[in-house]
């Protein structure tokens, strides 16, 4: 399956030096589908897979990487967040942390979501200055220059950081 970032990069972009996981806790799966849900919506299915045959290579270590890696994280959080096994389903817990509560991995998601969208719209925005450069990418297609979702609020014909 081809994706615009590697686990790997997803690992080092969207949990830091700080955070020790394992290669195998991001599957391309996990990214294909972050990109899929946030970021064809936003570049178009043309640029996608222009990108996923190694086109632009600048512009996706540049602009798409951060926001990719970040939306995957957002997405594969709660999964990390719990473990299951013969057991069933638990909240690990070890004897120097605590595991955080509702209200904190709720405040972690949508920091996760909100930084990938502010990335996500700066990458946008090199698009839309670009269209001769870019082609493939089509302005009017950007599903964030006509809507967008802020304070539970849908606005039409705005973008996300305009208001």
């Amino acid at each position: 399956m081809k994706t615009l970032i590697s686990p790997l990069q997803t690992l080092r972009l969207a949990f830091g030096d700080g955070d020790t996981l394992p290669p195998e806790t991001i599957a391309e799966t996990d990214i294909a589908a972050a990109e899929a849900r946030w970021i064809v919506p936003a570049i178009g299915r043309d640029l996608h897979e222009k990108l996923l045959r190694g086109a632009y290579p600048d512009f996706c270590a540049d602009y798409l990487a951060a926001p990719t890696a970040l939306y995957t994280r957002a997405l594969v959080q709660s999964r990390l967040d719990v473990r299951t096994d013969r057991a069933g389903t638990a909240v690990p817990k070890s004897g120097d942390a605590q595991p955080a509560d509702e209200k904190m991995r709720r405040r972690l998601r949508r920091q996760l979501l909100s930084e990938a969208r502010t990335l996500l719209t700066r990458a946008t925005d090199y698009l839309a200055g670009r269209t001769a450069l870019i082609p493939e990418y089509r302005p009017e297609a950007d599903i964030a220059s006509r809507c967008s979702v802020g304070g539970g609020i849908v606005l039409t014909g705005r973008r996300k950081n305009d208001f």
